[in-house]
């Protein structure tokens, strides 16, 4: 069993918490929604639509046969932005836990500046340990995101054998997928750090060549409009 012959992993479009994070600067910011339910900006709308356009512009031979996305509000509403723009018949879609955002549990709502203020110790480990090491209270780490994403890729080589599988997911995903992808040993996690940060909407791709996925493209955007 081989596995898919291919697979592009996306991040889902702007978020709303996206924005709200990066319109909060250094100030001190707690989001009132949980992660699962944040929904895409009116830009994260357009990238979708975008990648969708991007997808169906696909040679035949390279278009998804079928789709796992996050049961996260943003990824089901980046696949059904995307689905529309692309214009195909209905897809398999598969909703698959393993493929939501990296869980920050009690600090979920918080930015870095609010945690600084509300939680120094919390900081202080995440200093020590490492971002990549650092599981915050309730939460994972990206070791754990790496257990569960292989997990996945376990049981996607067997129910999506011989398909061309679109991933629609989180930064986090995309960034450990890699790393899992690669087989890179996990005391080397913290490298996969040079190639962050993911972008909204953007593609990477791998596909089947022999027995092992090769890279193709990684982190891109250029199907995007700008802003």
């Amino acid at each position: 069993m081989a596995g898919p012959l291919r697979i592009v992993a996306v991040r889902h479009g702007q978020s709303e918490a996206n924005l709200a994070y990066q319109e909060s600067m250094n100030v001190p910011l707690v989001y009132d929604r949980s992660d699962d339910e944040v929904t895409l900006t009116e830009l994260g709308r357009r990238q979708a639509a975008a990648l969708g356009r991007a997808l169906g512009a696909l040679p035949e031979e390279e278009r998804p046969e079928v789709v796992w996305c996050s049961p996260y509000l943003r990824a089901l509403d980046t696949w059904a932005v995307a689905h529309a723009a692309w214009g195909a018949d209905a897809l398999p879609v598969r909703i698959d836990a393993r493929l939501r955002d990296r869980e920050w549990g009690e600090l979920s709502r918080y930015n870095l500046t609010a945690i600084e203020e509300l939680f120094p110790e919390e900081v202080a480990r995440l200093l020590s340990d490492g971002e990549y090491g650092y599981r915050p209270p309730g939460g994972e780490s990206f070791g754990d995101v790496a257990i569960r994403l292989r997990d996945f890729l376990g049981d996607l080589r067997e129910l999506s054998d011989g398909r061309r599988v679109l991933l629609v997911a989180h930064d986090s995903v995309v960034l450990i997928l890699r790393h899992v992808i690669e087989e890179t040993p996990d005391a080397d996690l913290a490298a996969i750090e040079e190639h962050a940060p993911i972008w909204n909407a953007s593609v990477s791709t791998w596909r089947l060549t022999g027995d092992r996925l090769e890279l193709v493209a990684f982190n891109d955007t250029g199907h995007l409009p700008p802003g």
